[in-house]
C-alpha cells in the first residue's frame, strides 16, 4: 500500500452508537474506506496455518464497550484476536487497564500521576474496618462501571461490601472544594494531543457529573491550565491509549485524575465545545498504517458531529431490531446493594416509570445512600407522595441493570420489588408468564 492508496479502517463496535457512526463517517469523508466490524459481517478463519479476517482491513479503531457488557472477557478476547492480525488503536491490554478503575489508578500512581486515595479489600470486614480513613464522606464504587452507575457517596455509618453484585468495589477519597458547586473536567486526548475539554456539573439532587445522569456541560478547552492538559496527556500515555477521555477534579490540594475512559462518549463534549473527536481518531488510524489525510479537512469535519447511519453499516443489517427477550409478569431477580445481595420475586409494571423496592429489603442489601427525593403519583390517588431514591443493581435473567430505584413500604403488597420501565424497556413483558404460578402459596395479583 502506498500513501496515495485509500486505507481500510475497521471500527470494532458491536453496539450502535453515535461515536462509532461518527468515526466511520469521518474515515469516508477523509477519502478512505471504513468497515464497521459487527456481528453481521465479521468472521475470523484459521485454515492451513493462515489466519484471515473478513472484512479485510488495514487498521482497527477499537470501540468495544467492556464496561457495559455482561461478558467483558469474551469481547476482550475478540479484540485481542483481531489485534494479532492488524494494527489496532486502543489495544486490548490498554483497554483492560482503563476499564478497571483500580487498575487505572494503580498504573497512574506508579507513574507519578496524582490520583485520589483508594482501598480495595477482598473481604468486606477489612473494607469496613478502613472506612474511617476516608473521612466523613467517601466515594464507594464498583471497579467496572459506566455512565456513573455503580458509584455512591457514603457516610461513616453506611455499610459497604467487597462486592456489589458480581463486581468488586472499593473506597475512594472524595475530592471536592468546600462551598463550590461540584464539577469535574473531561479532557479528550487523541494521539497525545488535547482535542477538546469540557467542565461537567452535577445535576440538582446528585453529586455525580455524568452527562448520562443529567449533568450540564461547559466548554473548557481554552480555560483549563497547562497542568491539567499535561496530566491528561500523561494519563493516556501511561495507560497506553491512543485516544481517551480523561476525567480530572480539582480539590483543595490541586488536581487529581479520576478515570481514563477508552470509549468516552462524544455527545456531551460536542454539545459543550462544538468539536468532534471522530475526525482526529480517523486521522490517527489512517496515518498509523502510512495513509495520508488533509489536516485542514480534519479540522473542518470536527466542527460537525456526523452520527448519521454510515455507508459502512454491513449490508446484512436490518432496520428491524431483533426481538427483545421475554420477561414474565413475575420474575425471580437478584437485588444487590452496598452490603449484600438477595434473591426475591418481582412484579413487572410497564405503567411505572421507575423501579421501586421495599424499605426493609433496601435496608437488608444496603441500598443507598439516598440520592434524592422524588414525587410519585400512585394508582388512583391524585396527590403525589415523596419517596427516597437510591442506586441498586438488579439482576434479571443473567443481565445486570444499575438503576435509580424509589424506596417505599411494600409490606402490604405481594411483591417486594416492582420492575419499572427503566428495566422493562430492555425486554418484552409476557403477562401469561409467572414464575410463582405453580408455587403452593402463590400470591394473588396485586391491586
Amino acid at each position: 500500500m502506498t500513501a496515495e492508496d485509500p486505507v481500510r479502517v475497521g471500527v470494532l463496535s458491536l453496539h450502535t452508537s453515535k461515536e462509532s457512526k461518527a468515526i466511520c463517517n469521518a474515515v469516508e469523508d477523509l477519502g478512505h474506506h471504513a468497515e464497521w466490524l459487527r456481528s453481521e459481517n465479521t468472521t475470523i478463519r484459521v485454515r492451513d496455518g493462515s489466519v484471515t479476517l473478513e472484512p479485510e482491513v488495514d487498521v482497527i479503531a477499537n470501540r468495544m464497550l467492556l464496561s457495559n457488557t455482561e461478558q467483558p472477557c469474551e469481547e476482550l478476547g475478540l479484540s485481542n484476536t483481531l489485534a494479532q492480525l492488524v494494527p489496532m488503536l486502543n489495544e486490548p491490554s490498554t483497554t483492560l487497564t482503563a476499564t478497571h478503575k483500580l487498575s487505572t489508578g494503580a498504573a497512574l500512581a506508579a507513574n507519578d500521576v496524582r490520583v485520589p486515595d483508594v482501598l480495595l479489600a477482598l473481604a468486606s470486614d477489612r473494607l469496613n474496618a478502613a472506612r474511617d480513613e476516608f473521612g466523613e464522606e467517601a466515594v464507594y464504587k464498583t471497579a467496572i462501571g459506566t455512565h456513573g452507575g455503580g458509584t455512591w457517596k457514603v457516610g461513616p455509618e453506611d455499610p459497604i461490601n467487597a462486592k456489589v453484585g458480581n463486581r468488586y468495589a472499593f473506597l475512594q477519597e472524595l475530592v471536592d472544594r468546600d462551598g463550590q458547586r461540584h464539577r469535574d473536567v473531561r479532557v479528550y486526548v487523541v494521539g497525545g494531543e488535547v482535542v477538546a475539554a469540557m467542565y461537567r456539573y452535577a445535576p440538582d439532587n446528585d453529586w455525580r457529573t455524568n452527562v448520562a445522569l443529567g449533568g450540564s456541560v461547559e466548554d473548557a478547552t481554552e480555560d483549563i491550565p497547562e497542568e491539567v492538559r499535561e496530566m491528561a496527556r500523561r494519563s493516556a500515555e501511561t495507560i497506553g491509549l491512543d485516544y481517551a477521555g480523561v476525567d480530572l477534579v480539582e480539590g483543595e490540594e490541586g488536581w487529581f485524575v479520576l478515570e481514563v475512559n477508552p470509549t468516552a462518549g462524544f455527545k456531551g463534549l460536542f454539545e459543550a465545545t462544538r468539536i468532534s473527536p471522530a475526525p482526529y481518531i480517523a486521522k490517527l488510524a489512517i496515518e498509523r498504517v502510512g495513509g495520508e489525510v488533509d489536516d485542514d479537512r480534519v479540522e473542518e469535519l470536527s466542527m460537525t458531529l456526523d452520527d448519521s447511519m454510515p455507508t459502512a453499516m454491513p449490508a446484512a443489517f436490518s432496520v428491524t431490531e431483533s426481538e427483545p427477550t421475554d420477561i414474565g409478569y413475575t420474575e425471580e431477580i437478584v437485588l444487590s446493594g452496598t452490603s449484600g445481595s438477595k434473591s426475591v420475586l418481582a412484579k413487572s409494571d410497564t405503567g411505572a416509570t421507575r423501579t421501586s423496592i421495599d424499605t426493609r429489603l433496601a435496608a437488608d442489601i444496603g441500598a443507598g445512600p439516598i440520592k434524592s427525593i422524588t414525587k410519585v403519583k400512585s394508582g388512583s390517588h391524585k396527590s403525589s407522595k415523596s419517596r427516597p431514591v437510591v442506586d441498586v443493581v438488579v439482576g434479571v435473567g443473567g443481565n445486570q441493570h444499575t438503576v435509580t430505584a424509589s424506596v417505599e413500604d411494600r409490606g402490604h403488597m405481594d411483591y417486594p420489588v416492582l420492575l419499572g420501565r427503566d428495566i422493562l424497556e430492555n425486554y418484552r413483558v409476557d403477562v401469561s408468564k409467572r414464575v410463582d404460578r405453580d408455587a403452593p402459596d402463590s400470591p394473588e395479583e396485586e391491586e
